[in-house]
């Protein structure tokens, strides 16, 4: 029973068959017809292991396809970010929607809406832990792997909630009566806090249900204790940050009791509360950052970087091969200590985080498109800012960023050619792991045909080779940089096209820990966790430790004098090491969002290289640009800190209020 558990369960993301929100899976959360006939049928669910195991295969499709960031996305948070926009206006794209100014509470019937969906998956949950002791013959280990999973999905589903359309209803635990009407069936949305309860509730029992590790690789899929604990170490963060404790522009938003929806006090222990959350997972031994051996192709640590064995320094490890293979699949999930819970990326072309972001020439769709802003957040090897860089490493003046290196040089499994502009010279090794730029090297080794379809230096000049062509005039790049930390050398969608398997990191170690320091760094006093037995005050050599192990990962020097000079100067660092870190992996959205930094991040005019010149014209391609057109057009308000509540979900919920602005 319980092999055939874990095959079916992995056999749903593998076929990537889960439901993403599709109009085909979705019903109204406590739609008193639908669950009629659910519970006219759910005794029959109960009968055998088998229908048990195929009623919960089903909880687990309401799972969203976390890899979909850009295309077919299951969520707007990647096209919604700062960091990029997509090259057309279309409902494959709906991210840029919002954006654009193109969203409301109708629309939100079409795009993205998973509000009933996830409802309909807390219900079920709920039904199997209500009805699970009437299935004959199940043993007392598959009890407890359903009734972990079942609580899992619960805290999961109201975590998604939370993320898209903020203060939930909490539907009750219990099977409802089916002779409730319509009316009783209503329910008024829960505040902020009681929802990040539920959550911990639920994902505390799920910790106590769940196996701390999954060894088979068919298991990988499968929630874990670390999965549930991680969850709830990104969620109590987002509780402390600013949006949610204290916010007082949400103060007339209240229930119909008068409690805020957000709590109006400050409450610095929340702080201490994400902390001790963060710590748990770091004592139970089971994570680390996945690190790569040195080779000989490894680009040689700046002057200043501690050499020192991993993790006091970055000696003995290839920053670069560290960091990339862990989004490419180099190194199988169950094998890397970073990855506490992922899926499995689609490998439907078309979908999968590739094919927007690959020139036509690959067989790629040549539409995403990086900003310059984040293209300029990398630091130079040595650890400094591109605006303040060191001598030994300086950032080329305007006179010279142009001009080519002149010599081709390998940093582990990148080529920089010779005609890569300096400006991308003696960048970290993120940078080269992340960012796609004029004069990129694409290997694309898995082509097998006679067309020149691999080892294509592309260039995003107006007559370059990712040019657009005259059938497809709209499909090219606007800012000259991509994102490639998908890609792995490997990889050609074009005609006889292979895609390396891999896994997307829903969460992973590196955030754990800069969730500690962060949370560490906005402590103003100790806070003690009894039950865990856990104290946390802001120390600075708990900070350094924690944030260090991702710079020295990253082969950069750690914490600087002048960064930890302050608290703001922490905050600082801590927000920008998450910018990079996490580029490109739909955590910028939700970031910019709980410290109320949207409003500045999207006021920002979109700038990056003037793609309309030709490659006669270096100079003025490689000058910072402001894109002015409609895609890039940002129409940020108030009311963008949540997603609308659809309207047809509006409409069946008297009790029901729409979200701020919409």
């Amino acid at each position: 029973m319980k092999s055939k558990l874990h095959i079916l369960f992995a056999l749903l993301f593998i076929t990537g068959i889960i439901c993403t929100g599709l109009n085909s899976c979705k019903k109204d959360y406590l739609n008193v017809n639908e669950y009629l006939y659910d519970m006219t049928n759910i005794d029959s669910v109960f009968v055998d292991q088998d229908k048990l195991l195929t009623y919960v295969n089903g909880i687990a499709s309401y799972l969203p396809d976390e890899d979909k960031l850009w295309t077919s996305s299951w969520s707007p948070f990647q096209g919604s970010s700062d960091e990029n926009f997509s090259s057309w206006d279309d409902d494959r794209h709906a991210g840029i929607k919002l954006l654009l100014g193109e969203i409301t509470p109708y629309t939100a019937n079409s795009y993205f809406n998973n509000y009933s969906t996830w409802y309909k998956g807390i219900r079920k949950a709920n039904t199997v832990i209500a009805k699970i002791d009437q299935t004959r013959g199940l043993s007392i280990t598959s009890k407890r792997q359903y009734l972990g999973e079942m609580y899992f999905f619960k805290g999961y589903f109201m975590y998604l909630l939370l993320q898209e359309y903020g203060p939930a209803v909490i539907p009750p635990d219990n099977v409802l009566d089916v002779s409730s009407n319509t009316t009783e069936l209503s329910q008024e949305r829960n505040s902020y806090d009681d929802c990040v309860n539920y959550v911990i509730t639920n994902m505390e029992l799920a910790a106590t249900y769940l196996p701390a590790t999954k060894e088979a690789l068919s298991d990988i899929y499968r929630p874990t204790s670390g999965a549930a604990l991680a969850t709830l170490s990104r969620l109590l963060l987002e509780a402390a940050s600013p949006m949610y404790n204290g916010n007082q522009s949400y103060s007339g938003w209240k229930k119909s009791d008068g409690t805020p929806f957000i709590s109006q006090t400050r409450d610095n222990t929340k702080w201490g509360k994400a902390a001790v959350m963060a710590k748990r997972i770091m004592q139970t031994g089971l994570y680390e950052l996945y690190t790569y051996p040195i080779s000989a192709d490894t680009d040689p640590l700046a002057y200043n970087v501690p050499t020192a064995a991993y993790p006091n320094g970055a000696g003995g490890i290839d920053p670069y091969r560290s960091y990339k293979y862990t989004f490419i699949g180099e190194v199988p999930a169950n094998s890397n200590r970073e990855v506490i819970w992922c899926t499995r990326v689609n490998p439907t072309a078309g979908d999968s985080p590739l094919w927007l972001s690959t020139p036509a020439q690959l067989g790629g769709g040549n539409g995403l498109n990086l900003t310059q802003d984040l293209v300029d957040s990398y630091k130079m090897k040595d650890g400094f800012d591109i605006n303040n860089s060191s001598t030994t490493f300086p950032y080329p003046g305007s006179s010279t960023a142009y001009q080519p290196i002149g010599t081709a040089k390998n940093i582990s499994d990148v080529q920089l050619v010779s005609n890569t502009a300096k400006m991308y010279n003696n960048r970290e090794a993120r940078f080269y792991a992340t960012i796609g730029f004029c004069h990129s090297y694409w290997k694309g080794t898995s082509y097998t045909g006679s067309g020149a379809y691999k080892n294509l230096e592309v260039t995003y000049y107006s007559d370059g080779t990712a040019a657009p062509t005259v059938n497809y005039p709209n499909d090219y790049n606007h800012t000259g940089y991509t994102c490639i930390k998908y890609n792995h050398p490997f990889d050609n969608m074009q005609a006889t096209a292979a895609i390396t398997n891999k896994t997307f990191p829903i969460f992973r170690y590196a955030e754990i820990l800069l969730n500690y320091a962060e949370a560490l760094n906005e402590l103003n006093s100790s806070y003690t966790d009894v039950n865990a037995s856990i104290t946390v005050d802001r120390n600075l050599e708990e900070i350094k430790s924690a944030f260090n192990r991702v710079r020295f990962r990253a082969g950069l020097p750690g914490l600087s004098t002048a960064e930890l000079a302050s608290q703001e100067s922490i905050r600082n660092a801590i927000k920008l090491e998450r910018k990079v870190e996490f580029a490109c992996e739909g955590r910028r959205y939700h970031d910019l969002r709980r410290w109320l930094d949207a409003p500045t991040a999207y006021s920002k005019p979109v700038t990056g290289m003037n793609v309309k010149t030709t490659s006669t014209q270096r100079d003025r391609f490689y000058t910072p640009t402001t894109i002015s057109e409609p895609l890039t057009y940002r129409a940020w308000s108030f009311k963008m800190y949540f997603w609308p509540i659809p309207k047809e979900s509006i409409d069946k919920n008297a009790k029901l209020v729409q979200n701020p602005g919409w």
